[in-house]
């Protein structure tokens, strides 16, 4: 018997509790991401009013840490270009973000059919970027999220084209 004839003599309802779990942990996933970003947002927000920006960069500045690769000083000198006026489109795109992750969670945990294919399509869509960054800017933190995107794009393929019913 095949790998795959295997998995077809599985009784239905083991392989929908087996489904049922994966979106249930993709769903948390995204709802993380979720919650991640309106922190991002909130945290934008506070920086575009002059004064916070301004108490921000005072603090960044007068920290007294040992520094010896520059880091916090390319942070300051990136906040300065930046200024605070470019903090409203960040938290503006780190809210519609955060509202398609959580469509994509509640979808996939209310095992809406919908929500797979919604997911691989928003999830698959940035695979490229991801990998742009990967390449070119690496962080085990970025490798991270690409393997976990296009296993979760893998999966839920897979899934949505299986034949069995779900609303």
């Amino acid at each position: 018997m095949s790998p795959s004839d295997r998995h077809l003599a599985k009784p239905t309802s083991e392989i929908e509790t087996q489904h049922s779990l994966g979106l249930r942990v993709i769903a948390v996933y995204k709802a993380i991401k979720t919650v991640c970003l309106i922190i991002v947002a909130f945290v934008a927000f506070h920086l575009h009013q002059e004064r916070n920006f301004d108490r921000l960069m005072h603090a960044l500045e007068h920290l007294s840490l040992t520094d010896t690769n520059g880091l916090r000083w390319r942070l300051v000198e990136m906040l300065e270009q930046m200024g605070p006026s470019k903090f409203v489109a960040i938290g503006s795109v780190a809210l519609a973000y955060a509202a398609i992750f959580a469509t994509e969670g509640t979808g996939l945990w209310l095992r809406k059919h919908w929500a797979e294919w919604f997911t691989v399509v928003a999830t698959g869509s940035l695979i490229p970027v991801e990998m742009y960054e990967v390449i070119h800017r690496f962080g085990l933190l970025k490798l991270g999220a690409l393997l976990a995107n296009v296993a979760i794009v893998v999966y839920l393929v897979r899934l949505a084209l299986q034949p069995h019913r779900r609303s």
